[in-house]
């Protein structure tokens, strides 16, 4: 299995969603992990594994501002989606029925 450090500059969109998956609500910190680099200097990351990769994603403040900016995002997507598919004959026709009960 390979081993990936990542830094938050370079997420692409399938690591941004392993993070939201694994971290709901954010990362703390017993889920980071530090070791030291080839330059001797103290990282930081969080690990999120796929089936042949584990990736050490560098945190930070922008880390948790991705994940919150892909978050709300998402978010955003869904209610569009959920708008989108809004049957307003449906509505109507059940507006009419409480009428007709009245």
């Amino acid at each position: 299995m390979k081993r990936v450090i990542v830094d938050y500059q370079k997420l692409n969109e399938d690591i941004l969603d392993l993070l939201v998956e694994k971290f709901p609500d954010g990362y703390d910190d017993s889920d980071i992990i530090s070791f030291r680099n080839a330059k001797n200097e103290i990282v930081e990351a969080v690990e999120v594994k796929t089936e042949d990769t584990i990736y050490l994603v560098k945190v930070g403040v922008r880390l948790v501002k991705a994940m919150e900016n892909y978050i709300e995002d998402d978010e955003d997507d869904d209610v569009a989606d959920d708008e989108a598919n809004v049957d307003f004959d449906e509505v109507k026709d059940e507006d009419a029925e409480d009428d007709d009960n009245d």
